[in-house]
């Protein structure tokens, strides 16, 4: 079993930033492929951006291309998210999610390769 507890969310305007951060339990940490998903009111949960198992391979959707970042520390068994140059679009709540069987270099950008979820975080951009 894994956790995974997200944190950062907030309330910002827009052109701010915020850094989402996700504590993940499990010694193994260091195996895990992560994801961060956003769903915004009244519509599906959406790919955001994934990493792989060992850092070097980084995904996002294409509407959060140039603005997010998305990181982790296998030390501190974290994952960040950072988040730029913010617009009202990008409300949500954010999950953190984490696939326990990947291979080295995969990022997944499908819900349902994802074994393991947060209870999410808001966040709010407002205009």
């Amino acid at each position: 079993q894994v956790e995974l507890v997200e944190s950062g969310g907030g309330l910002v305007q827009a052109g701010g930033s915020l850094r989402l951060s996700c504590a993940a339990s499990g010694r193994t940490f260091s195996n895990y492929a992560m994801g961060w998903f956003r769903q915004a009111p009244g519509k599906e949960r959406e790919f955001v951006a994934g990493i792989s198992k060992t850092a070097g391979t980084t995904s996002y959707a294409d509407s959060v291309k140039g603005r997010f970042t998305i990181s982790r520390d296998s030390v501190r068994n974290m994952v960040y998210l950072q988040m730029n140059i913010l617009n009202a679009e990008d409300t949500a709540v954010y999950y953190c999610a984490a696939n326990v069987t990947a291979r080295t270099w995969i990022v997944f950008t499908s819900q349902g390769e994802y074994d393991f979820w947060g209870q999410g975080t808001q966040v709010t951009v407002s205009s």
